[in-house]
């Protein structure tokens, strides 16, 4: 790629030198017991993830005249703070366009580092195009998020750390949305060791990359829904796509579920709080999605600046997929005596009840009958599968 010189990369990792966090691997076999696996945990930057790497690096090259400008940019949240950052401590003001929808602890923590913030109905694409047009009518200087050569080499300043930290890695999996950090790690790594794979992972509700190279174009989506919002990019760049093309080895998705249980593996056996984004590599490794069996692996957590009010809910989805919590509806006869039983069966096979729902509003089958839901903390599918077994052979009818 013409646009991108690794001398720019390794300027970028001395700039940077001094902002940084240090990331050090994490090494985590309870990932995937087939692969050997490590994290780079960008989670931990200061901002919460990677996006200050490729916003700093970026508004450092910029000319005085840019910088008495300002810049402005366009974020689903991370990258808001990492230009937030980069232009407070260059004493540059910043107007940041983030998208309406974006968790309140995006916004404010963008507030915090000195920004001027704009919410933008929509998604992220949304807030691009206002962005643009603040732009144009302001004369500031855009910062973008992913489709720069200046913010790719920032984020590829993680592809040449990775080759210093473990020489012997064969494979790194990246999370991908507009695709500016695989893109910087593919073309360092590649660069300097053709024989590393490297795979990118996109949410399944949106794949924009993993639709645009298998029509062999630019592809924008109608719309885009996923918890992993630091991914939910409608459209990758030309440059950013072009590079994915000839440098990716293969991008490929995972599921709302597969995420969910991913930021709950990571908070469980890491002590690691990451975000739907930064998470769906993890993902990606644990339902082998990318073929890495035997391979020395590295999952770019990129990010952890997930909402609290939500991860509640994404912690009981994934203890769902993961069939360590469970809901069962059963008909029951309405009459004294059947909840102990129910109760008993599930005590029995060590099952602990969550909460129990009892209606004899909905339709069913025995006009004296009502319905009975159980939420149960279990061990696994298999402790589920014995639990609803037991209870049909004492004679209760389990709903669809």
């Amino acid at each position: 790629m013409t646009a991108l010189n690794l001398d720019n990369f390794y300027k970028a990792r001395y700039v940077l030198n001094q902002v940084l966090r240090k990331t050090e691997l994490v090494h985590t076999p309870k990932i995937n017991a087939e692969s050997d696996v490590y994290l780079k945990p960008e989670c931990l930057q200061e901002t919460g993830s990677f996006k200050i790497r490729g916003a700093y690096y970026m508004i450092s090259q910029l000319s005085d005249a840019e910088k008495e400008k300002g810049v402005i940019a366009c974020s689903a949240g991370n990258h808001a703070q990492g230009v937030a950052l980069g232009a407070t401590a260059s004493g540059i003001h910043s107007l940041i366009c983030l998208p309406e929808g974006a968790p309140i602890s995006k916004v404010e923590a963008t507030r915090r580092l000195g920004a001027e913030v704009c919410l933008v109905p929509g998604v992220y694409d949304d807030a691009y195009a206002k962005a643009l047009q603040l732009k144009e009518e302001k004369g500031y200087t855009f910062v973008h998020p992913f489709n720069d050569p200046n913010v790719i080499a920032g984020q590829g300043t993680i592809g040449l750390e990775l080759l210093d930290q473990l020489p012997e890695v064969e494979a790194i999996v990246v999370p991908v949305g507009g695709g500016g950090l695989i893109s910087g790690i593919a073309f360092a790594v590649k660069s300097l060791n053709p024989k590393v794979k490297v795979y990118g992972v996109q949410a399944e509700g949106a794949a924009s990359m993993v639709e645009s190279l298998r029509q062999g174009k630019q592809v924008c989506l109608s719309s885009v829904l996923t918890i992993a919002d630091g991914i939910a990019v409608k459209e990758p760049g030309d440059l950013t796509y072009q590079i994915c093309h000839d440098y990716v080895d293969e991008v490929v998705t995972v599921s709302e579920d597969e995420i969910c249980s991913a930021i709950l593996k990571l908070i469980e056996e890491e002590k690691m709080v990451a975000e739907g984004a930064g998470a769906a590599s993890v993902a990606a490794v644990m339902y082998n999605k990318v073929p890495v069996k035997g391979l020395k692996t590295v999952c770019v957590v990129s990010g952890g600046n997930i909402d609290v009010n939500i991860l509640n809910r994404v912690i009981n989805r994934g203890l769902t997929k993961n069939g360590r919590m469970c809901t069962i509806d059963l008909e029951l006869e309405d009459k004294p005596g059947n909840l102990v039983k129910v109760c008993s069966v599930i005590a029995k096979l060590g099952g602990n009840i969550l909460g129990v729902y009892h209606d004899r509003t909905i339709n069913r089958e025995h006009v004296n009958a009502c319905i009975l839901r159980v939420t149960l903390e279990t061990k696994n599918q298999q402790h589920i599968d014995q639990i609803k077994n037991e209870l049909a052979a004492n004679g209760f009818h389990l709903s669809a």
